[in-house]
Formats: structure tokens, C-alpha cells, sequence
């Protein structure tokens, strides 16, 4: 039987469980180091990440040919127009090609955000907004590279489900054996 783990990161943790320069990690939260992620979310993402100890079900979650889709609630600097979220719907032009298109709506700010430590800079000046970002692939920093393409750059980004899993009864930094 598979062991999965869905654990709701915390801002500035490692996906990972050892680091040689001592920052924090998965060991900081999770005993079982039979395990591992499932994918990555940077240090400067939040949210949910799936640990297995196996390694097909790793590959069908992380591998981007299996088309595993992933949401995040991604509060953005500014206020993008439906032209703007149309360019992400439809795929756009990054470094390392087009992305497949995305499902993107503008949101109210998710029902169950947490304080984040260190809080997000926001300038008085410049208003921000929430999306919800659907995508089928996965690569480094995809969304963030997104949203800062079209004129909108990320403040925050939480992952909030990976498949049919969801951080929902999950408060930051908790995790919950399935």
C-alpha cells in the first residue's frame, strides 16, 4: 500500500529534508523520512506538497506528460484585465517556450489564506488582486514566470490542490497521513 502525505508548507521551507546550509526543511514538519515530495514548490511558495514512498505514483504526480492538474491562489501586484488573463488562457511565450493554456479567474481573496511570516510587501500605491491559476505542466517557477510576462508579478503563491487533493482542513505547516 502506498504511503501518501499531504502537507500544507509553509513559506521558506525547503521541499526537501536535509539542506547543508541549515535552512528549513520537510524534517522540520514530517518524522517519516520514508518519503518524498511528490513535485516541488519553491522556498518562497506556500501550500500543499504531496509525499509518497512510491515512486510511480511520484512519477504521475510530478511528471508533466501525465497532465496531473494543479491550482494555486496566486495574489498578484496590480489588476489584470480579461485581456491580460486571456494571453495565460491560451498559452504564452516563456524562456523555454509556450505553456499549455491555463485556467485562470480573478478572485476574491481564498477563504482560508493564513498570515504569512514574513508578510507579503505591498505598496499603498499599487493595488493587487487574487487569481486562481489551473495548470497542466510544471516547470520551475511556471507560474510566477506567468504572471510576471503578462505585467503582473506574484506576491504570493499557494498551491492549493495537486489532482483531486486539496490543502482544505489542512492549517499551514500540518500534514495529514491519507
Amino acid at each position: 500500500m502506498s504511503k501518501i502525505i499531504l502537507f500544507n508548507k509553509p513559506f521558506g521551507v525547503l521541499s526537501q529534508f536535509t539542506d547543508a546550509e541549515g535552512r528549513s526543511t520537510l524534517a522540520d514538519f514530517i518524522e517519516d523520512k520514508s518519503v518524498y515530495a511528490a513535485g516541488r514548490l519553491d522556498k518562497d511558495s506556500e501550500g500543499l506538497l504531496v509525499l509518497t514512498d512510491d515512486g510511480k505514483l511520484q512519477h504521475r504526480i510530478a511528471h508533466p506528460d501525465k497532465k496531473m492538474s494543479k491550482t494555486y491562489w496566486v495574489q498578484v501586484e496590480g489588476e489584470p484585465k480579461e485581456t491580460d488573463l486571456d494571453k495565460l488562457r491560451i498559452g504564452i511565450e516563456l524562456n523555454d517556450g509556450m505553456t499549455k493554456p491555463a485556467r485562470v479567474r480573478r478572485v476574491d481573496q481564498p477563504y482560508c489564506v493564513w498570515e504569512r511570516n514574513p508578510a507579503v510587501r505591498v505598496r499603498k500605491n499599487i493595488p493587487d488582486c487574487w487569481l486562481e491559476i489551473t495548470i497542466s505542466e510544471g516547470r520551475n517557477r511556471q507560474v510566477r514566470r506567468m504572471t510576471a510576462a503578462i505585467g503582473f508579478p506574484t506576491l504570493r503563491l499557494i498551491r492549493y490542490r495537486v489532482g483531486s487533493w486539496t490543502i482544505d482542513g489542512l492549517d499551514n505547516g500540518a500534514w495529514r497521513l491519507l
